[in-house]
């Protein structure tokens, strides 16, 4: 499977680079970064110490497009709603793990798989999709008998909150306990809030130092407590996943997808294509 890399001279890029080039499945056919930067023309494969890989770091995705069966993104929105319309005109696959997009951006998103494959995960980590699978089996056996609360931690240049990750996972458990999630979150505490509703799921957010990602999700009953916690301590996880997801997405013509579909976890309530 050819892959490209958009973003490919920034932090995740390189990672991302690294991964396909690592995966036996994949090879790297193309690179995109920011008009203007200086590492335009590079090799990607030295930019991350793997010797000559014959890829020179391209300025313009439309120039390139064609070269990869599949992209991956890992940008901001803005970006990525250009990506997509110029992957809908190619007719090339697109791995988008960028997260803040909003309810218009994911709908553009969605109008756009009807015509390429897409695959949309707020995190790629295996662990991180397992743990989703694991809440909504919790959410379905506590019910309403606890309080629900998420608690996420991220580096300090992080720019949203709570993370993508933090969300997906409040959307989980709401599906699976039949509520909507826009209805009953909570985000942060302050003053005289007044005794919690059972029927709220609270989230917290921290932003300090060099955290990659730690997600929890706390079930608190009277008497007792259960906690589902994922802890990241490299950036790889995620790359590894998103590669293995554009190896998976070349054997899909249109549609939209998730980290849940690649690894055949997907259930009622687990997937961005599935409501």
């Amino acid at each position: 499977m050819k892959v490209g890399i958009i973003g490919a001279a920034g932090r995740m890029g390189r990672i991302l680079i690294e991964a396909t080039i690592a995966n036996p499945d994949t090879t790297l056919a193309a690179a995109v970064d920011v008009p203007g930067s200086s590492l335009i023309g590079a090799d990607a494969g030295e930019l991350v110490g793997q010797g000559h890989a014959g890829v020179a770091l391209a300025d313009d995705l439309a120039a390139v497009v064609k070269d990869a069966d599949v992209f991956i993104d890992f940008t901001v929105p803005e970006a990525t709603v250009k990506n997509i319309e110029v992957c809908r005109a190619a007719g090339t696959r697109l791995v988008i793990g960028t997260t803040g997009l909003n309810d218009e951006q994911i709908a553009g998103l969605r109008a756009a798989s009807e015509e390429i494959a897409i695959c949309y995960a707020p995190n790629y980590s295996i662990g991180v999709n397992l743990c989703f699978k694991l809440l909504e089996t919790a959410a379905a056996v506590l019910q309403d008998e606890v309080d629900i609360e998420v608690i996420e931690a991220h580096h300090r240049h992080k720019i949203d909150a709570p993370s993508g990750t933090a969300l997906r996972m409040g959307e989980v458990v709401a599906q699976t306990l039949g509520r909507d999630l826009k209805e009953v979150a909570v985000y942060g505490r302050e003053g005289r809030t007044g005794e919690r509703d059972r029927k709220t799921i609270g989230f917290e957010t921290i932003r300090a130092g060099d955290i990659v990602g730690d997600h929890t999700v706390l079930f608190a009953a009277d008497g007792e407590r259960v906690e589902i916690t994922h802890k990241a301590s490299s950036r790889m996880a995620f790359g590894r996943g998103a590669v293995r997801a554009a190896a998976w997405l070349g054997s899909q013509d249109k549609g939209l997808f998730d980290m849940q579909d690649v690894l055949g976890l997907a259930g009622d309530s687990a997937g961005w294509g599935k409501g």
